[in-house]
């Protein structure tokens, strides 16, 4: 079983973390996005950083509900997690979702939160170009026909595209873009609290349209990098082609890392 410490463990022993691993709630408390977490770790592990979690002192970052626009209580979340982040002086945090990413990188500054926050794709990207991660020659990805599925607030919030591909793209896999990716990207129908809430009047779920342009590339694994983006693609593709991989692009590099 894979030991993580918290921020607590690193105090009593005199010590401070390399960086911060902000969890969120997902990867908390999703039983599939759990998965996503334990491979992260398992990644900052064989790249032997010490990093650390707050633990029980995690909450959530309050990004679906400002998306709701109850700013109250996103200021009310918010100014809780950087007084206790303030408190243990973090300067730098990676996260596994882009949610939490765009929320603590962008958002906490105007209430005294000034942070150096990755998200963990580009984190992967760094560690596999310092050569601190080094790609199995028999990774199971190897030559396989996979496609990337661009996060809204990794992609066209942050401007973030090239370091997933670029993960991926070391895999010595064949990378195939959909139609509407990148700039153009499609959204997984997740985003703005729609996660949270009864689908709105219209002719076709969000989700069910990206799915058919995945099942339309004809490939049986898509990397995402969002847990949101995993449930609504997953429950997208599940209909009609449930063989389809959604796996998260930590769960590929720790599945293809020595």
């Amino acid at each position: 079983m894979i030991k993580v410490k918290t921020i607590q463990d690193f105090i009593s022993e005199g010590k401070s973390p390399e960086i911060l691993f902000w969890v969120g709630c997902a990867g908390s408390f999703d039983e599939r996005a759990q998965r996503v977490t334990i491979a992260i770790a398992e990644i900052l592990n064989k790249a032997k950083i010490e990093f650390a979690i707050l633990g029980n002192e995690e909450s959530c970052t309050g990004d679906p509900a400002k998306r709701a626009g109850n700013e109250f209580l996103f200021q009310m979340q918010a100014l809780n997690n950087i007084d206790i982040l303030n408190n243990y002086n973090i300067k730098k945090i990676v996260t596994g979702c882009p949610h939490c990413f765009n929320t603590l990188k962008n958002e906490y500054k105007e209430l005294g939160g000034v942070y150096e926050v990755l998200h963990h794709s580009t984190l992967i990207q760094q560690l596999i170009n310092q050569g601190k991660l080094i790609i199995n020659d028999r990774s199971p990805y190897k030559g396989k026909k996979l496609v990337y599925h661009d996060s809204c607030y990794l992609g066209r919030a942050n401007d973030i595209y090239e370091a997933p591909r670029e993960v991926l793209e070391a895999l010595d896999a064949d990378l195939i873009e959909l139609e509407r990716s990148k700039k153009n990207g499609m959204c997984c129908g997740a985003g703005g609290s729609q996660m949270f809430k009864e689908a709105e009047k219209g002719f076709q779920e969000i989700n069910l349209n990206r799915s058919n342009e995945i099942i339309e590339s004809n490939t049986n694994i898509v990397a995402v990098a969002c847990p949101f983006c995993m449930t609504m693609i997953k429950d997208g593709v599940n209909a009609e082609k449930p063989e389809i991989q959604i796996l998260d692009i930590a769960e590929i590099i720790n599945n293809s890392t020595k």
